[in-house]
């Protein structure tokens, strides 16, 4: 076998560093560590349902981030794994020096682990 440790050591530290799991996050807002969490899936699907704590920042908004900082993590989820918002969010707001990870698999994987949601207050008619 040609098992090259260097360049798996590599990925597993850059994935390490730029990637989280929804039980780390929920273990993070359990603990009340300082981070910010931003939902960058479409308004309404935000305010169906989403991580509690979160703020929504969807593709369109990323150019101008309100709520973010450049001082701590701002944990980045889109819809599931195979969704890439959360990634091109990433690239996006690192360009504008601000900290981001990605939490893997979504908000389907949150929801599917059955860890607490919120829904967002009902808009006055």
């Amino acid at each position: 076998m040609n098992y090259d440790f260097d360049a798996a050591k590599a990925y597993f530290t850059q994935k390490a560093a730029a990637t989280t799991g929804p039980h780390e996050l929920l273990g993070q807002i359990d603990r009340k560590e300082d981070i910010v969490i931003v939902d960058v899936r479409f308004p309404s699907d935000f305010r169906t349902a989403h991580i509690p704590g979160a703020i929504n920042l969807p593709k369109g908004k990323w150019h101008e981030p309100k709520g973010l900082a450049k001082d701590k993590p701002n944990v980045l989820y889109c819809y599931n794994q195979t969704c890439h918002l959360a990634a091109e969010a990433a690239l996006q707001l690192l360009a504008l020096g601000y900290p981001v990870v990605e939490m893997e698999g979504g908000f389907a994987t949150w929801e599917a682990n059955g860890y607490t949601i919120e829904a967002a207050a009902p808009r006055a008619a």
